[in-house]
């Protein structure tokens, strides 16, 4: 028998959501304000998307529901550091009266906020478009109320703003046919991509694949630059034989992308995927013919060194992410790393690993520029890669 949907509560993703949140704590508003008042930016830059390019911009309905989602956890965070639970403003939002009823230990449900049936448009209506602008209008209020005097832990002011915030933001959801529960859910399932609570490995996709078409579980290979008539290039040894071909910058600019094979390792190591390693040590799986086209062909190794480039060209201007901690590379930077994999085995691993293996190659890689030589270390099975001085 299947398992019976639970709506989810208000109660249970205000608690899950700030079990997500890696913000600084030094008792103001102002950075779940900011947060705040910026999402719902960003919703009104999805619809003036669809309103510039009506046809073209097919993702709208689940641009505005990540939208959503993300100014209901911005819009709990603000809640909670002011001392009032997203529970209470639920509970208040059809209260007339000047008292302040406190929230029940019953789970309040999302899906009792909104209509049973929602229609979906096809286009942002006039009412939709007037809404955000007094939802951004009504935070907007909050805001100049909090600029004049820190209202983080005034009650009284602050629960009036947020009752009034969440009854225009229901409206909103109504009138873009969203629920507001599937944006929780959909939020909830971003964060705890990106920032989980306990991080778990996924299993390796090649597991269950003949040892001899698996990944190397334990690797050392040996980088180093040495000049060939007058022009310098980087070679790679493993075990001491030649692997792959020499290599340049392929760059009318030096920048040291010679040494870039270190990303495809990092793949390898912290994300246990990665096809142009696959060819070069010539592990295709083989034995699985529609893996080995789909997975493993000269497509997916073309799609593994466009993200290794195009993340070159986002870590030029950050430094080649020197003093990066996890959780400091931006979130957009990973979605559209998501977004290159999809179809491809690496869209299933979560958005913290690819920071991991992300700034653990660029460690290698900012040793490689200054050393111009040294032993990569490919460790699988703790799912890291390190590097060592190669004599």
């Amino acid at each position: 028998m299947a398992d019976e949907f639970v709506p989810l509560s208000v109660q249970q993703f205000s608690q899950e959501a700030l079990g997500t949140n890696r913000s600084r704590d030094d008792g103001s508003l102002n950075f779940p304000l900011l947060g705040l008042f910026g999402e719902v930016g960003s919703l009104l830059s999805e619809v003036k998307k669809k309103q510039r390019d009506h046809i073209s911009f097919l993702a709208y309905a689940s641009a505005v529901t990540e939208e959503l989602g993300d100014v209901l956890w911005y819009f709990n965070l603000v809640a909670t550091k002011g001392g009032v639970s997203l529970a209470e403003v639920v509970t208040n939002l059809s209260t007339e009266d000047a008292g302040w009823l406190a929230a029940s230990e019953v789970p309040l449900t999302f899906e009792a906020l909104q209509p049973a049936v929602i229609t979906t448009p096809q286009s942002p209506s006039q009412a939709f478009e007037a809404t955000l602008i007094e939802l951004a209008a009504t935070i907007g209020l909050l805001m100049a109320d909090h600029s004049k005097k820190d209202i983080g832990q005034d009650r009284k002011r602050l629960a009036p703003h947020l009752v009034r915030i969440l009854d225009v933001l229901i409206r909103a959801a109504n009138e873009a046919g969203v629920t507001l529960e599937a944006a929780a859910i959909k939020n909830q399932a971003k964060t705890v991509d990106r920032w989980p609570i306990q991080k778990e490995y996924p299993a390796l996709f090649d597991e269950e694949a003949p040892v001899q078409e698996q990944l190397p579980r334990n690797l050392r290979i040996d980088v180093f630059e040495r000049e060939v008539a007058g022009k310098r290039y980087v070679f790679q040894t493993c075990n001491g034989l030649n692997i792959g071909d020499r290599l340049t910058d392929n760059a009318m600019t030096p920048d040291d992308y010679r040494f870039h094979d270190v990303f495809h390792y990092a793949y390898v190591a912290v994300l246990g995927w990665s096809p142009v390693t696959r060819s070069l040590f010539r592990l295709k799986r083989k034995s699985t013919p529609e893996i080995d086209e789909a997975q493993d062909g000269a497509r997916a190794t073309l799609i593994e060194e466009g993200v290794a480039t195009w993340i070159f060209g986002q870590a030029v201007n950050m430094n080649f992410f020197e003093d990066f901690k996890p959780g400091d590379l931006p979130f957009d930077l990973l979605k559209q790393v998501r977004q290159f994999v999809a179809g491809y085995e690496a869209e299933h691993c979560p958005t913290w690993l690819w920071e991991k293996a992300i700034l653990e190659g660029y460690a290698a890689f900012r040793y490689l520029r200054k050393n111009r030589r040294g032993t990569v270390i490919l460790d699988i099975k703790n799912r890291r890669l390190e590097i060592e001085p190669l004599p």
